[in-house]
C-alpha cells in the first residue's frame, strides 16, 4: 500500500469520516463501516484532502486538461485539488455544474473552466454511477473528451448485480476509475493495529459476503 493510502485511512479515521459500527446502506446492508465525505468540512480537512487526491491523480498517471467537480459534493473536490496540484508543480483549471441551468448572467449550467481536451471528473465515490453518468454527457455535449474518474474511498462492493459501481463506470464507458483507497487497503491498514481485531474481523467478513 502506497504512503499515502495509509496516511489518508488514518486522516479518515481520526477525523471520524471514516467511522465503525452498524450502519444500513441504500441495498438495505448493515455494513461494519461508514464513509462520510461531508465530514471534511473545515480548511485543514479540505486542504489535506486535495493533497491526498492529487497524489492518487499524479500516481495514476491519467493525462488530462481539465478538473471537473459535479454539484454539489465534487465542487469543493475540484478546487482543493487544484489548488493542490498547483503545490506539486501543476496550474490546472477547473469547473463545475449546475444543478439547474441558469438564464441569466453568463448562463449555462457549467461554471469556472471551459469544458475542452480530456476532463477528469473528480466526486467523493461512486454508488449508483448517476452522479458519473450525468457527468460524461455533459462534457461530451461541450466537446470535450472524459479522461477519467477520481474518488476518495472505493468500497468493492457488489450492486444490484455481481458487479461493483465502479466495475459497472469502467465497462460502461470505458474510463479508468481511480481511488484515493480501496476496501482491501482499510482491510490491509487495519492489520497493522492489534487493537483493531473487532474492526477488522467485521469489515473482512463483509468483504467476503458483498466484496468483488
Amino acid at each position: 500500500m502506497s504512503d499515502y493510502k495509509s496516511a489518508f485511512l488514518k486522516f479518515a479515521i481520526e477525523s471520524k469520516v471514516l467511522c465503525f459500527g452498524e450502519f444500513k446502506t441504500k441495498a438495505g446492508r448493515l455494513s461494519p463501516y461508514f464513509f462520510n465525505a461531508g465530514l471534511f468540512n473545515d480548511g485543514e480537512k479540505l486542504k489535506r484532502l486535495g493533497e491526498f487526491y492529487a497524489k492518487a491523480i499524479v500516481d495514476s498517471g491519467i493525462e488530462f486538461d481539465v478538473l471537473f467537480g459535479p454539484a454539489y459534493k465534487g465542487i469543493p473536490l475540484a478546487a482543493s485539488i487544484a489548488i493542490a496540484l498547483v503545490g506539486m508543480g501543476r496550474n490546472v483549471p477547473f469547473a463545475f455544474n449546475r444543478k439547474e441551468a441558469k438564464d441569466h448572467g453568463e448562463g449555462g449550467s457549467v461554471v469556472g473552466a471551459e469544458l475542452k481536451g480530456r476532463v477528469l471528473i473528480v466526486d467523493d465515490v461512486i454508488s449508483a454511477g448517476t452522479s458519473v453518468r450525468e457527468s460524461v454527457e455533459l462534457i461530451k455535449s461541450s466537446g470535450a473528451e472524459p479522461a477519467g474518474v477520481v474518488i476518495a474511498l472505493d468500497r468493492m462492493e457488489r450492486g444490484q448485480g455481481e458487479k461493483s459501481a465502479v466495475q459497472e463506470v469502467r465497462e460502461q464507458y470505458g474510463l479508468p476509475v481511480v481511488a484515493v483507497a480501496a476496501l482491501d487497503d482499510l482491510i490491509g491498514y487495519l492489520k497493522t493495529d492489534t487493537e483493531w481485531g473487532k474492526r477488522l474481523e467485521a469489515v473482512s467478513h463483509y468483504r467476503e459476503q458483498y466484496g468483488v
